[in-house]
């Protein structure tokens, strides 16, 4: 009998070692994640408006939008995403975005992107295998500035809405026709196989990332910051 509990601990423990290892590219896309949202913060005037932080369902950020060869003509980009839960922020979900190129930050070598979820609708769809954003989710250029108060009603109604940052300039940005999913191979090995990405957005799964501290800190000083302000 012994010998079977011994046995039976050694293979939970197996089993939590195989979905508790990021890769090396996994943690810095939080890293990265981390910068954007506190670079984000020394651009009051001309970044994302503070009201629309507050309402925001969940934050989606991509760092380092880049060229990809493997996709003739397109973006590839990796980034994370938090959700709203009795007032703090969720656990990450592994997100993955692709997008042709044309008429798409021409010219940049590397781009970052945030993108706000408005409401829970817009948040199911990003949930779903695969979803095409200004077609399955209406996506729009989000305003810039100090208060959301110039905002067309095409923003307004927008389900998610996207900003960008190239080369130092901050602006929002159209990403209608890009693609975008969970990164499943990602949420594996960070939650492991049990755990669904709608139940770590939604917080229905008590669940937590150490690698994720700094960006869920992150989040909390910008949108801390917007309360506060």
């Amino acid at each position: 009998m012994k010998k079977i509990v011994t046995f039976g601990c050694a293979l939970c423990l197996l089993a939590g070692a195989a979905f508790a290892k990021l890769s090396s590219d996994e943690v810095k896309r939080l890293s990265e994640a981390a910068t954007v949202l506190d670079e984000l913060r020394n651009v009051p005037d001309n970044g994302i408006p503070q009201d629309l932080w507050n309402k925001a369902e969940c934050a989606v950020v991509i760092p380092s939008l880049k060229k990809a060869a493997f996709i003739v003509g397109g973006e590839y980009g990796a980034g994370v995403m938090s959700c709203r839960k009795n007032g703090d922020w969720t656990s990450p979900v592994f997100m993955q975005l692709t997008k042709g190129s044309v008429g798409f930050q021409i010219g940049a070598q590397s781009t970052d992107l945030v993108l706000l979820i408005m409401n829970r609708r817009g948040l199911e769809k990003l949930l779903n295998d695969k979803v095409s954003l200004g077609a399955d989710a209406s996506v729009a250029a989000g305003p810039v500035g100090r208060t959301a108060s110039a905002a067309t009603d095409a923003q307004l109604s927008a389900e998610i809405l996207s900003y960008s940052r190239s080369q130092g300039l901050f602006a929002g940005i159209n990403l209608s026709g890009g693609v975008m999913k969970p990164d499943n191979d990602a949420q594996v090995r960070a939650y492991g196989r049990d755990v669904a990405a709608s139940d770590v957005a939604l917080g229905n799964k008590r669940v937590s990332l150490e690698q994720a501290t700094a960006f869920l800190s992150a989040l909390r000083r910008q949108t801390g910051a917007a309360a506060a302000n």
